[in-house]
């Protein structure tokens, strides 16, 4: 199952602590070395949407410690920095604040999220006129610590979307290498997926029902998915009982989870017309459908010169 919001701690690396220390000598003065600065934590963006399922079992991620100072005034090994990936789209939120510090809207964007704290300062720093042999050294400082939710919502140039059983996995699979599961009843999806065809991101975002907008069926987990797709694919079964209907249940929950989703580009697909035998009930389905938009085609995975024309488009 897909995680696409989590609460995590990031952390940077603690510094080292400084030591107390002389040299061997006889009357020989302070030589503590300083404690190493604890590691950064970065974040970078990759395509793997899966990638917050990394935290399923711990919720937690930290650089390196700084390590201890030495003798002879030698400075304790820097802690390694820390790279955690995270999929493109993701948002880091304040946890206590509700604010979002960082949005994650390119793939290998690398930010810096939490600072390693310095190392301690060893006894040879002390050292002074007036104290030739301090007897007390630093102990290293914390790095930063962030109380975040992790909050992923798909950035995609096409996004499938539409009724459930509305055959919009089976033509992510056409299209692309994706290999997500299909069947003949509802909610075969029960989380998005993710193909790329020519370079270009397809989102096959779960189906939607009436009442999407309040929490039925799969509810606005996925609704949120939609907001970051350029282009919106609406897939409408040709065999449907009432397609019109559909649109409409479809529009209605994109306008009840945010209006503007409706203002975004979108191209009507009159999925399985190989269902339809009869080619004048089909253009009539598709002059009807031109009512509600005038970018309307129909499409079957079992038709590869309809296949081929929306990789055109696609292109």
């Amino acid at each position: 199952m897909l995680v696409d919001i989590i609460e995590v701690v990031f952390k940077g690396g603690h510094g080292g602590r400084g030591i107390v220390s002389f040299g061997k000598m006889a009357r020989s003065g302070p030589d503590g070395g300083n404690g190493g600065r604890g590691g950064d934590l970065f974040v970078r963006a990759t395509s793997d949407i899966t990638l917050l399922n990394q935290f399923n079992s711990e919720n937690f991620a930290a650089a390196e410690n700084g390590q201890p100072g030495g003798r002879n005034k030698t400075s304790g090994k820097d802690g390694k920095d820390l790279e955690v990936l995270l999929p493109v789209g993701t948002s880091l939120i304040d946890k206590k604040s509700g604010l979002t510090i960082l949005e994650l809207k390119q793939i290998d964007q690398r930010e810096l999220v939490c600072r390693g704290g310095l190392g301690g300062k060893g006894n040879w720093e002390f050292r002074g006129p007036k104290n030739i042999t301090p007897m007390y050294a630093q102990s290293g400082f914390a790095g930063d610590k962030k109380d975040l939710i992790l909050s992923l919502r798909l950035i995609a140039d096409y996004g499938f979307i539409g009724l459930p059983n509305a055959g919009k996995t089976s033509l992510l699979n056409e299209l692309t290498n994706s290999k997500a599961k299909t069947a003949n009843y509802a909610f075969t999806t029960l989380t998005p997926n993710i193909g790329v065809y020519n370079g270009k991101y397809l989102a096959d975002i779960p189906g939607l029902i009436e009442g999407a907008s309040n929490g039925k069926g799969l509810g606005i987990k996925f609704l949120k998915h939609i907001e970051k797709v350029d282009v919106l694919l609406h897939c409408i079964a040709s065999d449907s009982p009432n397609p019109e209907k559909d649109y409409e249940t479809v529009r209605g929950e994109l306008k009840a989870y945010n209006s503007e989703l409706l203002n975004k580009k979108e191209i009507i697909l009159l999925t399985k017309s190989d269902m339809v035998e009869d080619k004048k009930t089909l253009k009539e389905l598709i002059n009807r459908m031109k009512l509600l938009n005038k970018k309307v085609m129909p499409i079957s995975i079992h038709d590869f010169e309809s296949i081929e024309k929306l990789k055109k488009i696609l292109k």
